[in-house]
């Protein structure tokens, strides 16, 4: 069944990564506006209400990606050691860093990357402005100006994994190395705790367990970072002309290339998974405002207002390549594959968040 598919897929993989990819992008769009998924308001809710209920969607979410990724890699569907995020390279200084950046430039910002993704597709021109800056400060940093700064700090302290006899930063492969264990058995323990602290943190809140709408919004979106895998496990062919890299949902760079691919249209053939997914997350957002007649062009308040947008745009371009994902890059998409810098980049956008919150209520004081 997985061959027949595999090979129809391979077949016409323009044709099944753009329009598959886009449904994607779509559906994931669409839970976002209709359940208001915000990583970033899961964070201001926890500080000014006491609220966890969304923060614990965020977490349900990568819970929900973690089991979906399993299933793809056990079925055989995808080689998920092939993602970026198990490389055997650990950019821990990256990870903290660029996870602080991202998460205290999105509080910013109003939202991280792929919220101002839905809201731009409901009409926001801020969110819009927030989308381009965020594309140009990320293709600045992977080759551009700040390209060679990166390098320069957090190349020389990336640590080489494979010179530790590892392959991947797999949690489970680290584990193995450290403890002598079978390396099959030690990922099933990493998996089994891992899930059992998610899952039993999610819903060991009554709250949570009975509100429908942030549960939906957490399966859901998990289910759509699994849908990607899926999709682009089955486009996998190393003899292709153009091979269609092994990846999930994230919105940093793709914010960047769907700005480069609408520039340079003319040499491309086909979109590329992460722009058709970032159209669609578009889509999903302005689909989800008409339906719900909530669709309006709205436009930054003043000069204020607009620093303070950019501002956080750039902080979460620069942040989300150091980092090497976002809030759903990283956070969701690269710890399904239980990927050590995964969780380490996760944990520090929460802190960043944190800290942006509080940076942001001394700014408004001292305004008042």
């Amino acid at each position: 069944m997985i061959d027949a598919l595999k090979d129809l897929v391979i077949e016409s993989p323009a044709l099944y990564v753009g329009f598959g990819g886009l449904i994607i992008g779509t559906v994931f769009g669409y839970i976002v506006f209709i359940t208001n998924f915000c990583t970033m308001g899961s964070i201001s809710d926890i500080m000014n209400f006491g609220d966890y209920r969304r923060f614990r969607s965020w977490i349900l979410a990568t819970a929900t990606a973690v089991i979906g990724a399993t299933i793809v890699q056990m079925a055989g569907i995808a080689d998920l050691t092939g993602s970026l995020y198990l490389t055997p390279s650990l950019n821990w200084l990256g990870n903290i860093v660029g996870g602080l950046i991202f998460g205290f430039g999105m509080v910013f910002a109003g939202g991280c990357t792929s919220r101002n993704l839905v809201r731009a597709g409901g009409g926001d021109l801020r969110s819009l402005m927030v989308l381009i800056v965020v594309g140009i400060f990320a293709y600045m940093t992977i080759g551009g100006l700040l390209g060679p700064l990166r390098v320069a700090i957090f190349s020389p302290v990336t640590v080489n994994l494979g010179n530790y006899g590892l392959d991947s930063q797999h949690s489970g492969d680290i584990l193995a190395a450290m403890t002598g264990l079978d390396t099959a058995l030690a990922g099933k323990i990493v998996l089994a705790v891992i899930l059992a602290g998610l899952l039993g943190y999610v819903f060991k809140d009554k709250g949570f367990r009975g509100s429908p709408t942030h549960i939906i919004a957490g399966v859901g979106i998990g289910f759509c970072v699994t849908a990607a895998w899926v999709l682009t496990g089955l486009a996998q062919d190393d003899f292709a002309d153009v091979p269609v890299a092994l990846a999930s949902l994230t919105y940093v760079r793709p914010s960047g290339d769907t700005i480069d691919y609408l520039m340079r249209f003319t040499a491309y053939s086909a979109p590329t998974f992460a722009v058709v997914t970032t159209f669609g997350a578009l889509l999903g957002g302005f689909i989800g405002a008409v339906a719900h007649g909530k669709f309006a062009i709205v436009t930054f308040a003043d000069a204020k207002d607009t620093r303070r947008n950019l501002f956080g745009a750039a902080l979460m371009g620069i942040g989300g390549v150091v980092a090497l994902g976002c809030t759903v890059g990283q956070a969701i998409s690269g710890a399904s594959t239980l990927a050590l810098g995964s969780y380490i980049t996760f944990a520090f956008i929460v802190v960043g968040g944190i800290a942006g919150m509080k940076f942001f209520e001394f700014l408004l004081m001292r305004e008042a």
